[in-house]
């Protein structure tokens, strides 16, 4: 069972962005900038090429709602998207609020981010995620 499978269990604690049936959205514990968020399908698959085309089109219409909703809380021009997949190996996708292009370089990441603001910005973007219905 991977860290995620376990976040998603309610094992680990999480800073839960938004959930459905078949995906689950929190934000990143070390962000490359504010409201650093994965989406990750609830199925455990290591590589997200291996998802079925079904589920990987829903997977991105999820990510897009959560996007919307993160542009909405987040100051931000846009929220950038990441496929990674290295560091664990359950499928994701990171969704990093972004203003230029830099803002996306994971070498640079917040140290040490607040426990109370990560809970602030999980609060409003779940708030303005469950208003997209």
């Amino acid at each position: 069972m991977t860290i995620f499978s376990r976040i998603i269990a309610g094992e680990i604690p999480s800073y839960k962005i938004a959930e459905d049936d078949n995906f689950f959205a929190f934000l990143d514990i070390n962000p490359v900038s504010w409201g650093h968020t994965l989406v990750v399908p609830k199925q455990e698959t290591d590589y997200i090429f291996d998802l079925s085309d079904e589920t990987l089109s829903d997977m991105m219409v999820f990510a897009k709602k959560v996007a919307a909703a993160l542009k909405s809380v987040i100051p931000c021009r846009k929220v950038g998207v990441a496929v990674l997949g290295l560091e664990v190996p359950h499928a994701h996708i990171h969704l990093i609020p972004i203003t230029k292009e830099g803002d996306m370089d994971f070498k640079h990441k917040i140290a040490d981010p607040d426990p109370a603001r990560m809970a602030d910005i999980a609060a409003k973007v779940n708030d303005a995620f469950e208003k997209l219905g």
